[in-house]
């Protein structure tokens, strides 16, 4: 079995499912309890909190523990845009966002926000010009993702916060759970107040997650409860799996450099093996700097996406299509479309991901596996394009 879905999910450090299960048995208790497995609950909730901040470069206070990705999205922009909707309802977003982002702005939308969905060129890349020009006097927040998950553009997230400290007022959440642990990312030197992450992108438990968010930024909370996490997420904090997320990012953060440089390097040959199959067209940035080291992105265009996946799984292959929260929908992908891409090929996309532990024999195998797949399904796309030019 070869596994290069890992933009979609990654397979837990076994160090990491055993801390789990230690805690789970040792230390079980109910962190805000007062007696003595309550305060060691705590402790563990507070360590784990530190570790987290410390590989972000930013205060154990500012760090908001949460069921995952959706949620650490959710809880960023409706918290700010409900906290400062005074001040006003304009925000600002990308036209190539993942779902719990850009749905929560349609959601806005419906509550009577106006958002501004800025476009990209064909890298994926977010223009600061058009970003310059839609900001206003009512604008309270700007969304924009680090790494997109479908095709891999890493987004200029230092530039844009150089741009935004020009406007106090104006908050920028960055959407960072396809980044952190993969590629670099210091959220408050490069002017970020909030960022989601997401454990089980970076070899952690499913089901937990973590918003950072600058002090001083308010955020109206999604729950009413017991204000658990500073009052800001109330429930009871998932001990277990916080510890196992703190440990997972802390390993992942490990001789990064090293790490970085690995991912690249399994990019290039499989970068290199499509390029070389003219019936597939590569997606995003030929400049390797702007896109990132774990992803490729590639359509097949006139052949259906899933066509290709289920091809490739028969051969013991695993990618995907699209967002792993989208990839059983039949639509276009939006992002292709917005990069520029034809229908055709927006629903024939196809991505590859994988970690620093495939090596070289595991891209030639699934180039060559792919190359079967291209050779047996191609002749399904000229056929009816024969058939049509006979009718003419």
């Amino acid at each position: 079995m070869l596994y290069l879905d890992y933009a979609a999910t990654t397979p837990p450090y076994e160090e990491v499912i055993d801390t789990i299960a230690e805690v789970m048995r040792e230390h079980y208790g109910n962190p805000s309890s007062i007696h003595r497995l309550g305060v060691q609950a705590d402790k563990l909730l507070q360590s784990s909190k530190e570790v987290i901040a410390g590989a972000l470069g930013v205060m154990q206070s500012e760090i908001i523990c949460t069921s995952g990705g959706t949620e650490s999205n959710n809880l960023a922009i409706k918290g700010v845009a409900y906290s400062y909707q005074n001040r006003g309802k304009h925000l600002i977003t990308t036209q190539i966002e993942h779902p719990s982002v850009s749905e929560v702005f349609l959601q806005l939308e419906r509550e009577g926000f106006r958002v501004t969905y800025l476009p990209v060129d064909r890298k994926g890349l977010v223009n600061l010009d058009a970003l310059q020009e839609a900001i206003c006097e009512e604008t309270t927040l700007v969304s924009i993702m680090f790494v997109n998950n479908e095709v891999g553009t890493i987004q200029p997230i230092y530039e844009i916060g150089q741009l935004l400290a020009k406007y106090p007022k104006i908050f920028f959440h960055v959407d960072a759970i396809q980044g952190i642990a993969k590629v670099p990312f210091k959220p408050k030197a490069w002017g970020v107040d909030l960022c989601s992450a997401s454990a089980h992108k970076f070899r952690g438990p499913k089901g937990v997650g973590f918003l950072y968010r600058r002090e001083g930024v308010q955020i109206k909370p999604l729950f009413a409860g017991g204000a658990q996490e500073q009052g800001a997420r109330s429930g009871t904090e998932n001990v277990p799996l916080i510890v196992g997320m703190a440990k997972a990012l802390r390993i992942s953060l490990d001789h990064l450099v090293v790490k970085i440089e690995q991912r690249y390097w399994i990019r290039r040959k499989i970068v290199d093996g499509i390029s070389r199959m003219p019936e597939l067209t590569l997606t995003g940035s030929e400049i390797e700097e702007e896109m990132a080291p774990h992803i490729v992105h590639f359509a097949f265009a006139g052949m259906k996406a899933e066509v290709v996946v289920h091809a490739l799984e028969q051969r013991h292959i695993y990618i995907s299509t699209k967002s792993a929260c989208a990839s059983g929908e039949s639509d276009p992908s939006s992002v292709m479309l917005a990069l520029g891409c034809s229908r055709e090929q927006a629903v024939s996309g196809l991505r590859v991901s994988f970690s620093e532990e495939h090596r070289e024999e595991d891209a030639e195998q699934f180039l060559a596996a792919l190359r079967d797949v291209v050779k047996e399904l191609a002749p399904m796309i000229a056929l009816p394009s024969i058939r049509r030019g006979k009718r003419r």
